[in-house]
């Protein structure tokens, strides 16, 4: 009876194998010895080569083969150094170990790839692992805060705030980035929205750092914008346009409830079921309708010239958004739609006039570059997935290691 035989590399530097033998429980203990002869004394960091013995054995998890647990042998070597007052002894470091971890450096990076997009709970599971050992890795490898030194330029900084439980008020602050070259990434999760904790948070970013901001995308939340006033100055702040956009459109759709109810009153019945469907037909889009919904909204329309007049001007400036690519422009057409608005005599539109001219600037400023916080609102949707798959996320610096794994882990440890 013949025995097939293959070889495997351990893909780790520096080791001679020494013997490999297979457990009763099918488990693989590889046992080898470092193959370098020297250390980097930890108190001078001279490099040091009078041998001082070894330390007690180790043993430490690595990636399995052929779906069989794997675990590695060694005696870390120690070495004197003659040079320190004392001659202290330094136990020689080894690039594929970190110490008092339990598992190889490659098993570590093995795990963190299996957690982007899932639970501690998934992947303790499929690999059978302790909870604590798979949520080690997180903590000794993934900073609960932004490590500056890995960025030379942010771009575009975003600010929105989600509710950590749902149906509570209990916002937290994402800060993120869309690098140059058009990279999304994480700078921190804020405790709270107000202007001194996002001052402060703002002030911490490095000084080289902040002159490479060049736009600031975030809602009409006073405290964000006054505190990016203070801090960075140099920064052109935007108010999201769909911010924007939900506003005047809401206002239209105030018209539309209060014409649905007279219309109810007023019409036979027969005549109002033929109104069956305008919702839909009438927030979106004039260019999205389909040929039946065409026609539910111009029936609707039909009844009430407020509505109409109301429609048209959302969409004049819904077109304005769209359509005008200079900042001159676009605030002359919407200094001439405003004028529009107060000739209709409609008076739905008040507030966000009011609005309109308090946020003036930081409004016409989309037009500069059409910067606006479609990267920040993508990632809050991804945000609220993570939040569900974890069954909630309520440690600040938790929240921002899954938020940083999950956008980062591919590129880092695929």
């Amino acid at each position: 009876m013949s025995t097939t035989q293959i070889t495997i590399s351990l893909d780790i530097p520096d080791v001679r194998i020494l013997q490999t033998q297979l457990t009763a429980q099918g488990e693989y203990v590889i046992t080898v010895e470092s193959t370098l002869t020297s250390a980097a004394c930890h108190r001078c960091g001279r490099l040091i080569r009078k041998s001082y013995g070894a330390d007690d054995w180790v043993t430490v998890q690595h990636l399995p083969i052929l779906g069989r647990p794997v675990y590695l042998r060694y005696r870390p070597k120690r070495y004197r150094c003659d040079t320190c007052e004392g001659r202290p002894t330094t136990t020689q470091q080894l690039t594929w170990h970190t110490p008092n971890s339990p598992q190889t450096n490659a098993f570590d990076t093995h795990l963190l790839l299996q957690l982007v997009n899932a639970t501690i709970e998934d992947v303790r599971l499929k690999e059978r692992l302790p909870y604590d050992v798979v949520l080690g890795v997180i903590e000794r490898r993934i900073d609960q805060q932004v490590d500056w030194t890995r960025y030379t330029a942010l771009g575009v900084l975003g600010l929105d705030e989600i509710a950590l439980k749902k149906g509570h008020r209990d916002f937290v602050v994402i800060v993120t980035a869309q690098l140059p070259d058009g990279h999304l990434v994480i700078l921190g999760v804020l405790p709270d929205r107000e202007k001194v904790t996002v001052k402060r948070f703002l002030t911490s970013i490095p000084a080289p750092l902040r002159e490479t901001i060049e736009t600031l995308c975030t809602d009409m939340y006073p405290g964000y914008i006054n505190a990016a006033r203070e801090v960075l100055s140099h920064v052109r702040i935007v108010i999201d346009r769909f911010h924007v956009a939900e506003q005047y459109r809401a206002a239209a759709d105030t018209v539309r409830k209060q014409e649905l109810k007279r219309l109810k009153r007023e019409l036979p019945q027969a005549d109002y079921q033929q109104l069956k469907g305008s919702l839909w037909a009438f927030r979106k889009h004039q260019a999205d309708l389909s040929p039946d919904e065409q026609t539910v909204l111009a029936r609707l329309l039909g009844y009430s010239v407020e509505l109409a007049a109301a429609h048209l001007l959302r969409e004049e400036l819904t077109a304005i958004f769209e359509q005008v690519s200079s900042l001159a422009q676009a605030q002359t057409e919407l200094r001439a739609w405003q004028e529009r608005v107060r000739h209709s005599g409609l008076t739905c539109f008040d507030t966000f006039l009011n609005t309109l001219d308090h946020w003036w600037t930081e409004i016409t400023n989309y037009f500069v570059h059409r910067d606006s916080s479609g990267f920040v609102e993508g990632l809050n949707n991804k945000i609220k997935v993570l939040k569900r798959r974890c069954y909630g996320l309520f440690n600040l610096g938790h929240l921002f290691q899954r938020i940083f794994l999950d956008l980062e882990g591919y590129r880092l440890f695929a």
